[in-house]
C-alpha cells in the first residue's frame, strides 16, 4: 500500500491514518486506491476488532477530491472525449464507504481538522465520532457544481434529520465542531491537542468489547432506519439469538454474577 496512507493493527485494533498532509490530506488517485485497501483490508481480517480512521497533521482531516489532480483528469477527459474521471466514485468512494459501514466491527473517526465532500463521507460512515475543537465539517458538494457521494446523501439525513441535512447541502457552508456536536454529528468533542489519545483509547476500548455484539448493533441500527417496526422486531429477534449463543454472552454473564471486569474474546 502506499504511504499516502498508513495501516497498523496492534491489540485487535486496525489504524488507517490518511497521510498527506501537506495537501490536506485530500483524495488523489494514489491515496483512494491504499484506503480502499486499507479499510478491505481491516474489514476482512479476522484479528480486526475495531478501526480507527483518522489523519496526519492538525489542518484537515481530509478535503475530499484533490482537485489540483481533479481538473487536470478533466481536462484530459475532455480531449479523450471521455468521462473516466467520475468513475472514482465508483471505483473508489463507493467501496470504501461500504466497507467502512458494512464491516462486522465499530469504527471510530478522528477529526483531526477540516473534513469536507468525500473526507466528510468517511467521517460520517464511521460509527462513532471523536472530533478536535478545532475541527470543521464542509458540505462543499454544491460549491463545486457536483451533487453529494460518498454516501452523505444517507449519512447525513439519518443523523441530522432530513431538512437540516437538506439546508446543509443546498447551501454548503462550515460549521464548527461545536456546531456539529450541538447537531448530534460529532459524538465527542475533544481539545485538537487531546484528539489523537482520545480517539485511540474510544476504538481501543471497542476493540477489547464484545466484537459480535457490536457486530450485530451496527446491523440491527442499519436494518431498522429503512424497514417497519414489525420487520426490525425479527431482526432483532435473529441478531439476540445470535448474539446469545456466543462466547462473548456467556463470559460477560459469567463476569456479572461475580462482580468482575468481563474478558472478551471478539467470538
Amino acid at each position: 500500500m502506499a504511504d499516502t496512507v498508513l495501516y497498523e493493527v496492534a491489540d485487535g485494533l486496525a489504524t488507517i491514518t490518511i497521510n498527506r498532509p501537506e495537501a490536506m490530506n485530500a483524495m488523489n488517485i494514489a491515496t483512494k486506491v491504499a484506503l480502499r485497501e486499507s479499510v478491505q483490508a481491516a474489514a476482512s481480517d479476522d484479528a480486526v476488532r475495531a478501526v480507527l480512521l483518522t489523519s496526519a497533521g492538525d489542518r484537515a482531516f481530509c478535503v475530499g477530491q484533490d482537485l489540483k489532480e481533479h481538473i487536470q483528469l478533466l481536462a484530459a477527459d475532455r480531449e479523450a472525449g471521455t468521462g473516466r474521471t467520475m468513475n472514482t466514485v465508483r471505483e473508489h468512494y463507493n467501496p470504501i464507504v461500504r466497507a467502512l459501514t458494512e464491516m462486522p466491527k465499530p469504527v471510530v473517526a478522528g477529526v483531526n481538522g477540516v473534513a469536507a465532500g468525500a473526507g466528510l463521507g468517511f467521517a460520517l460512515a464511521a460509527d462513532y465520532r471523536v472530533v478536535a475543537d478545532t475541527a470543521k465539517f464542509t458540505t462543499s458538494f454544491a460549491g463545486v457544481a457536483l451533487t453529494a457521494d460518498s454516501g452523505v446523501s444517507w449519512t447525513l439525513p439519518r443523523l441530522i434529520g432530513q431538512s437540516r441535512a437538506a439546508d446543509l447541502l443546498l447551501f454548503p457552508r462550515s460549521i464548527t465542531a461545536q456546531e456539529a456536536y450541538d447537531l448530534g454529528i460529532a459524538n465527542k468533542l475533544v481539545p485538537a491537542a487531546d484528539l489523537a489519545a482520545e480517539a485511540a483509547a474510544v476504538a481501543r476500548a471497542l476493540a477489547a468489547g464484545p466484537t459480535l455484539a457490536y457486530a450485530a448493533l451496527k446491523e440491527s441500527l442499519a436494518y431498522g432506519a429503512g424497514h417497519s417496526l414489525a420487520e426490525t422486531l425479527e431482526k432483532e429477534d435473529e441478531l439476540q439469538s445470535r448474539a446469545g449463543a456466543s462466547e462473548d454472552h456467556v463470559i460477560a454473564v459469567q463476569a456479572f454474577v461475580n462482580k468482575e471486569k468481563p474478558k472478551y474474546l471478539g467470538r
